[in-house]
């Protein structure tokens, strides 16, 4: 071979590897299009992620500035969209795309929102869910857009608390849309049974309704059951599986509130069994049915007050399943781990956050170790096993702010859930948005 065929075939070769090798990094890569992940579990599966923080403070990639809000950012198809709000020189709602690599904001929708009886005022509360080219919003006081995801143009649009006559609860419609096919399903507290609803994605048209419940602050998520798809949701009086095709009840559970409807954690699922726990009402389990679609009871432990707490009693934060253990924060910060067949504590860690009222950590399981969004807007490396609580690293994020939360004086909160997407991380508060690459080197 003369050496000018070698160079090309060498060139060829190298060419060859890097196009396997990108292609190799796409595949590993994964977006974040709706609420809690591509699966609605809290669950990562990206490789090539950092092991340690090289220093206490994350290198921020890029800002993006932003009013206040509570609604977790998503990511799909090099975009990350997220919700704001405005109070001058009006009450407004606003729905932002932005670049994933660049931060430069692609489109922004905004319309009038006046708040009326909600507590929190912040900002929305609902990720966008992103689907088939769709972006799906939901905002505090019911308004509901479908937008082409690239250019932000209006496909359809509802004003969901006069069409359905909602009775908007204390904190404002928090459940993120959920798109199950040709439908976007929503937990909104209708009346004339319509707790529930599922809107055609292409034309917003309605196709069923379900449940005269009270509307809680839960987002729902569908669940393989007896070889088929059940759409849970945990509403202001019970934990319901429907078909999300018809909206047709296949089981309920009552779960009626103490003292105020307060449910905001999603329902955790790990084979057969469904968790649900909140800050008044305490943690119940659920053994679902194998062979048919059917749920029933296995226990429900709820302690005495919100100090002299049982299980686990969080305010905010969704808990997560490994095995057969089930890890949360509790209502005063307090991390623990729970035998799941009977709720017992196994063991309780106060290092994670803040030992407060309210005290948030949003979990989110890659392989086995587990990070923790803490709401002091720190990023943390754990290993949770039933021996305890492994802090692998630590470092800052995000400064937190007082919008959110003013009770804490000047020390502010971070309680929007973070998204993990290509091996970046996207966070916001009440000023900014910001990105921080996780890739090992």
């Amino acid at each position: 071979m003369t050496q000018r065929r070698l160079l090309l075939a060498t060139l060829a070769s190298l060419t060859l590897s890097s196009a396997l090798a990108l292609m190799a990094d796409r595949a590993a890569a994964e977006d974040w299009p709706q609420w809690r992940g591509p699966n609605r579990d809290g669950v990562w599966t990206e490789t090539g992620i950092v092991d340690k923080f090289a220093a206490p403070q994350l290198a921020i990639k890029w800002r993006a500035p932003l009013g206040s809000g509570y609604s977790g950012p998503t990511v799909a198809a090099g975009r990350v969209y997220v919700t704001d709000r405005l109070v001058e020189p009006k009450q407004q709602e606003r729905v932002w795309c932005f670049d994933e690599q660049t931060g430069k904001a692609l489109w922004s929708h905004v319309y009038d929102c006046t708040y009326v009886g909600v507590g929190y005022v912040a900002g929305p509360r609902a990720s966008v869910t992103i689907e088939d080219g769709r972006a799906y919003s939901l905002g505090t006081m019911g308004d509901l857009f479908c937008f082409d995801a690239a250019t932000g143009s209006v496909h359809w649009s509802h004003r969901l608390k006069d069409e359905y006559d909602i009775d908007i609860p204390g904190w404002g419609l928090t459940a993120s849309p959920l798109v199950e096919g040709n439908l976007v399903i929503l937990h909104i507290g209708g009346a004339e049974k319509a707790c529930v609803v599922a809107l055609d994605t292409q034309t917003g048209g309605e196709r069923w309704r379900a449940l005269p419940d009270k509307v809680s602050y839960s987002s729902p998520i569908v669940i393989e059951q007896a070889g088929r798809r059940v759409l849970v949701v945990w509403t202001g009086d019970h934990v319901a599986g429907l078909d999300p095709q018809s909206g047709k009840i296949l089981w309920q559970e009552p779960f009626p509130p103490k003292r105020m409807v307060i449910g905001v954690a999603t329902p955790i699922v790990s084979r057969n069994r469904l968790f649900v726990t909140s800050f008044y009402d305490g943690a119940m389990l659920l053994e679902l049915a194998s062979d048919h679609p059917a749920a029933a009871k296995l226990w429900h432990r709820a302690g005495a007050n919100e100090i002299q707490t049982d299980a686990i009693q969080p305010i905010i934060a969704t808990p997560m399943w490994k095995g057969d253990h089930i890890y949360g924060v509790d209502s005063y910060g307090q991390l623990r781990c729970l035998d799941a067949k009977n709720g017992d504590r196994v063991w309780e860690n106060l290092t994670a956050t803040p030992n407060v009222r309210w005290g948030t950590i949003h979990f989110v399981n890659n392989g086995d170790r587990t990070w923790m969004f803490n709401e002091l807007g720190e990023l943390l490396i754990t290993r949770l096993s039933p021996q305890g609580y492994e802090e692998l690293s630590r470092a800052k994020l995000i400064e937190p702010t007082t919008e959110q939360l003013r009770r804490r004086g000047d020390q502010g909160v971070c309680w929007s859930h973070p998204a993990f997407a290509n091996r970046h991380v996207f966070a916001r508060n009440d000023v900014e948005l910001v990105a921080a690459s996780l890739a090992a080197e």
